[in-house]
């Protein structure tokens, strides 16, 4: 499944972890819309349940869009939505604090965009190179980028998971994005942080550089439940290809300006 010069393998997974007793995540996988999202709920028991899946199903109604730029359009207008439900649901329960983190990832053609909220977060293997695409959305990191503690202390910090955005919890969803060109042999990993909590960058680029998508997820999954996963655990693997036969893959990659 693909758009344009490339085509999708996904592969997807979630699991509730060894000490939570139910799951507060929810993922979508619609590569026929160029839409990927990893959602971390969170306010408890049906509350969180409630925000990841309230993104999600919003989501999902997507369709199949023209351009871009009306992809990005159609995400956003959902994305509000589904902030909206949040926040109806929230003051319903006597203004209980709900939400959810957020990655998504959107592809169109040759081009891609990644939207985030919180401390969920994507990845990328390019040319045997994997990187941090995302920025946690945490009280450590911003901690980090004014410099006022080192990487060592923030691996041992006390309010570690503490976020500074989410789904839900403000006044509209208040979000990040970056966006690129797409080359063929890109692959992505979203995850929530009950996949970071346990594994290392090194290890997911071992694991996304030796196995299929799906397979991918289910060996981080289990790595994660071998380690005492936690919190639930979510993760999402999209690799992109070369559409065969396809005259539009001799182009030239598209300048993201014109796009997103």
């Amino acid at each position: 499944m693909g758009t344009g010069q490339f085509t999708y393998e996904t592969g997807a997974g979630s699991d509730t972890g060894v000490v939570r007793d139910h799951n507060e995540d929810s993922y979508l996988s619609k590569p026929e819309s160029g839409v990927w999202v990893v959602a971390d709920g969170m306010g408890g028991h049906e509350a969180g349940d409630f925000a990841s899946q309230a993104i999600v199903e919003r989501i999902s109604s997507i369709g199949r869009p023209a351009s871009a730029p009306d992809l990005q359009a159609r995400f956003m207008e959902r994305l509000t939505r589904a902030h909206d439900v949040i926040v109806e649901q929230s003051q319903a329960l006597g203004g209980a604090t709900i939400g959810a983190t957020l990655v998504a990832l959107l592809m169109h053609e040759d081009l891609f965009a990644c939207v985030w909220s919180g401390d969920s977060r994507i990845y990328m293997m390019r040319d045997g190179q994997f990187r941090q695409v995302t920025t946690d959305h945490t009280e450590v990191q911003e901690l980090l980028n004014s410099g006022a503690i080192t990487e060592e202390q923030a691996e041992h910090w006390p309010r570690k998971n503490v976020i500074t955005r989410a789904i839900g919890v403000s006044s509209k969803p208040n979000t990040d994005e970056t966006f690129g060109s797409l080359q063929a042999g890109d692959v992505f990993l979203l995850c929530s942080d009950g996949l970071t909590e346990h594994v290392e960058d090194h290890e997911m680029a071992s694991v996304l550089a030796s196995h299929e998508p799906q397979a991918a997820c289910d060996a981080l999954i289990q790595t994660t439940l071998s380690r005492g996963a936690r919190d639930n655990v979510t993760v999402v693997v999209v690799r992109c290809s070369a559409r065969q036969h396809d005259p539009a893959a001799a182009r030239e990659p598209l300048d993201w300006t014109q796009g997103f």
